[in-house]
C-alpha cells in the first residue's frame, strides 16, 4: 500500500487538496488506451485470483481468529491505537489487514453480515485505487466499507459516490453501525440541504453522496475560491477577515472517492458536462420562442431540413435557409440576422423532432423535467442549455423560464481526475476498460463471484416490426406468469413501459410498472420483482442498487426471467438489465426480444433495416449487433471531443482569470 500522507486534507492551513489536471496529446491518449487494454487482457481477469491477494486474505483470517473470542467493547478499545499507527504509518498490509478483520466482525455481529473473502479482495482492490468488477448480488455495499473505513481511519476524507438520493440514504443508515463501531462520522448529501448542513455532512469522516451533487457542491466552492486561490493567500485572508473564504468552503478537498456503479458515472454520465448557472432576462423570452417553433413547424424534413438523430443535429439545407428568411421576414427584430435566426430555427427543430416527451422528459405541473436516459430518474431540477429547454417549453405550452447564464461548468472526466486517489466498483466494466486507464488511470480487476453464477441466457428473437416484437413479449410474459416464474421487463423510455402495460392490461397479465413517474415507489417494487408469477415493468435498471430476492418456492420453478425490450447504446447497460436476476447463485435466466424498427438500428439503417429483415432473416442479429457496437464507438467518440472541448475551454478561462 502506498503513503496516505498525500492524500490526508489541509484545509485547516488553507489547502484545498486536489491533483492537477492531466495534459494528455492525442499520442499519449493513443499510448494510454492501448496500455489499458493490455492491462485487462494480462492482469484484469485473474487478478482477483493472485497470491498477493490469498496473502492478504491469511492476514485477514489470522486476525479473525483473534478478534473472535473478544468481546465488542474490548475490539473497539485497540482502535484508537490502530487509528495512530494508521495514521503515522501509513496504509500498510498489516494494519489493513487488521481494519478488514475488525469490519468483517463488526458487520457479523451487528448487521449479520459477514463478508466474503471475495468482498475482501474487493475491497482491497478499491483502496488500492483500482476498479472493482463484482457481480450483481455480491454485495457492492457492504464492501465499500472495507476501503472506507481503512482510509478514514488513515486520515483521509472518503466520499462514497451512488446513484440517487435514495440510495445515499439507505447505503449510509444501513452501513452506519459498522462505521459507529470504528468510532467514525458518516455524513449525507441530499438535495435541498442548506449549505450549513452540507458543510457539516462533507466534515464527517466518510461522505454518502451522488454524482451531481458532488460535482456542483465543487463548483459552488470553485466559485467561492474565485480567481485567487493559493495557499498562502488562503492563510493571510484567515488572519484578518472575520469569516474568511476557507471557512465557507463546502468540502474539504478531493482526497478519496469511491464511485459505485462506476461505469454508468465515470463513462455513460460523461457525455454531458455539468453546469452551474444563474436565471438570465425572461423578458420577450415567450414571445420569440414561440416564433421560433411556429415557424420550425413549418419547414418540411428532407427538403428544408436534414434530421441527424444519433448525433443528435439537424442541419437546414439552402432552400431551408431561404425559405426560414422568408417566414421570419414578418417577424423583424432578432430575425433580421440570418445566423441568429438560423440558430434559433435549428434549436426549433431540435425540440421538435430529437427530443421526445414521455422519453427524454416529462410534463408535470405545467414544467418541462428532464429525464436522465441512464437511470430512468426526473431531473427535476436540471434544465437543458443555450436555450433548448426553453424551447421544449414553448413546444409543449407551458410557461417559459428564462435563459440560463452559465457560471461555471466541468466533465465528469475532468472533475473525477482531480481526486487524489480514485476507486470504484461495478458489475460491468471490462467492455471499457481501455476507456478507464486512457482517461482515469483506472485499472479494472474483475472479482471472482462467491459462488458459481447459474443465469442462463435464452436466444434473441430479432423480429422485423415492433408489432410483432411487442406480441412476442406478451406471450412470452404470459407463459412464464402462468409456470409461476417471475419475469423483470426492461424499456428503455417511460413511453415504451407504459405502451407494454397497455398490452398486458388488455390481455388481463396483472402486473407492476416502475418508471420516471413512479419513482417514489422504486425500491419496493423492485424488492417484490422476484415473488412468484410476479410480473414487473421498469425503465432502465441501471444502478437500481436494489437487490432482487426470490420468493418462497421460485427458485425451483427456475427463478427471475429478466427480458429485455431493446438493445440499449452500450451491451454493458444491458448486462446490467440481466444481471438482476441469478444473484449469489440463484437460479435465472434472461433473453431479449428486439426488432428491427428499434430507435437504435432505425438510426444507423432506417428502413433498409426491414427491407434486408424481410429478405434474409438470418440478417436481423447481425444488424442489431451491428448497431449497437456503432452506438458505442459514436458515444466514446463523444465523451473524447467533451473532454477536449473541457480542457480548452478550461484553458481559455484560466487566461482569463476565472475558475473554471
Amino acid at each position: 500500500m502506498s503513503s496516505t500522507a498525500v492524500l490526508r486534507p489541509g484545509i485547516a492551513l488553507g489547502r484545498y487538496p486536489q491533483r492537477e489536471d492531466l495534459r494528455d496529446g492525442w499520442l499519449d491518449r493513443a499510448a494510454a488506451s492501448l496500455a489499458g487494454f493490455v492491462r485487462q487482457r494480462v492482469y484484469g481477469r485473474n487478478a482477483g485470483r493472485n497470491a498477493g491477494h490469498g496473502e492478504f486474505l491469511d492476514r485477514v483470517n489470522a486476525a479473525g481468529r483473534e478478534l473472535a473470542g473478544l468481546s465488542n467493547q474490548q475490539i473497539r478499545d485497540s482502535v484508537p491505537e490502530l487509528r495512530r499507527r494508521l495514521y503515522s504509518e501509513g496504509l500498510q498490509e498489516e494494519l489493513v489487514a487488521r481494519v478488514f478483520a475488525i469490519a468483517r466482525e463488526a458487520a457479523d455481529r451487528l448487521l449479520r453480515m459477514r463478508p466474503f473473502d471475495v468482498q475482501l479482495i474487493g475491497g482491497r482492490v478499491m483502496l488500492e485505487g483500482k476498479i472493482a468488477e463484482m457481480e450483481t448480488g455480491e454485495g457492492k455495499t457492504l464492501t465499500a466499507t472495507l476501503p472506507a473505513c481503512a482510509a478514514a481511519l488513515a486520515g483521509i476524507p472518503v466520499h462514497i459516490v451512488t446513484v440517487n438520493d435514495f440510495l445515499v440514504m439507505r447505503d449510509a443508515a444501513w452501513m452506519k453501525p459498522v462505521y459507529t463501531f470504528f468510532g467514525l462520522k458518516v455524513g449525507t448529501i441530499t438535495e435541498g440541504m442548506q449549505p450549513d448542513a452540507r458543510r457539516a455532512a462533507y466534515a464527517c469522516d466518510i461522505t454518502y453522496c451522488t454524482n451531481k451533487q458532488l460535482v456542483f457542491d465543487y463548483l459552488k466552492d470553485r466559485l467561492m475560491l474565485g480567481q485567487e486561490a493559493r495557499p498562502l493567500h488562503l492563510q493571510i485572508e484567515g488572519l484578518h477577515a472575520e469569516f474568511p473564504r476557507s471557512r465557507r468552503l463546502l468540502l474539504r478537498g478531493l482526497c478519496f472517492v469511491i464511485v459505485d456503479e462506476a461505469d454508468s458515472v465515470l463513462v455513460d454520465e460523461a457525455r454531458t458536462p455539468l453546469i452551474i448557472s444563474s436565471a438570465g432576462d425572461t423578458s420577450h423570452a415567450s414571445q420569440i420562442y414561440g416564433e421560433a417553433i411556429t415557424l420550425a413547424r413549418l419547414l418540411r424534413s428532407g427538403l428544408d431540413f436534414a434530421i441527424h438523430p444519433r448525433e443528435r443535429e439537424i442541419d437546414l439545407t439552402e432552400l431551408g435557409r431561404r425559405r426560414t428568411g422568408e417566414l421570419a421576414e414578418p417577424y423583424g427584430g432578432v430575425w433580421i440576422g440570418p445566423r441568429r435566426r438560423e440558430e434559433l430555427v435549428r434549436r426549433a427543430l431540435s425540440a421538435l423532432y430529437l427530443f421526445q416527451r414521455d422519453k427524454h422528459y416529462l410534463v408535470r405541473a405545467e414544467k418541462v423535467q428532464i429525464v436522465d436516459e441512464y437511470t430512468g430518474r426526473v431531473m427535476a431540477d436540471r434544465s437543458w442549455e443555450r436555450g433548448l429547454h426553453q424551447m421544449i417549453e414553448a413546444k409543449e405550452g407551458v410557461p417559459i423560464t428564462g435563459q440560463q447564464e452559465t457560471l461555471a461548468r466541468i466533465s465528469y472526466q475532468r472533475f473525477f481526475r482531480r481526486y487524489l486517489r480514485i476507486a470504484g466498483m461495478t458489475g460491468t466494466a471490462r467492455e471499457v476498460a481501455r476507456e478507464l486507464w486512457s482517461v482515469y488511470r483506472l485499472p479494472v480487476v474483475s472479482i471472482p463471484t462467491n459462488r458459481p453464477v447459474r443465469r442462463q441466457r435464452i436466444e434473441d428473437q430479432v423480429h422485423v416490426t415492433a408489432q410483432e416484437k411487442w406480441a412476442a413479449i406478451v406471450e412470452t410474459a404470459r407463459a412464464h406468469h402462468a409456470a409461476g416464474r417471475p419475469v423483470l421487463v426492461g424499456t428503455r423510455s417511460v413511453a415504451a413501459s407504459e405502451h407494454l402495460s397497455e398490452l398486458l392490461t388488455k390481455v388481463e397479465l396483472p402486473h407492476q410498472v416502475l418508471n420516471a413517474r413512479q419513482d417514489q415507489e422504486e425500491a419496493k417494487v423492485i424488492a417484490n420483482a422476484g415473488e412468484r408469477g410476479r410480473i414487473t415493468v421498469a425503465t432502465n435498471m441501471a444502478g437500481r442498487g436494489t437487490d432482487i430476492r426470490l420468493g418462497p418456492g421460485v427458485a425451483e420453478l427456475g427463478g427471475l426471467h429478466v427480458l429485455a425490450t431493446e438493445r440499449h447504446d452500450a451491451r454493458r447497460i444491458d448486462r446490467q438489465l440481466f444481471g438482476r436476476g441469478g444473484r449469489q447463485g440463484d437460479p435465472g435466466s434472461y433473453q431479449a426480444i428486439v426488432s428491427l424498427e428499434d430507435e437504435i438500428v432505425q438510426e444507423l439503417f432506417g428502413q433498409y433495416a426491414a427491407r434486408l429483415g424481410k429478405r434474409f432473416p438470418r440478417a436481423g442479429r447481425l444488424l442489431v449487433a451491428a448497431a449497437q457496437r456503432m452506438a458505442e464507438r459514436h458515444n466514446a467518440r463523444t465523451r473524447r471531443e467533451l473532454l477536449r472541448i473541457d480542457d480548452h475551454l478550461s484553458d481559455l478561462l484560466a487566461f482569463t482569470g476565472r475558475p473554471e
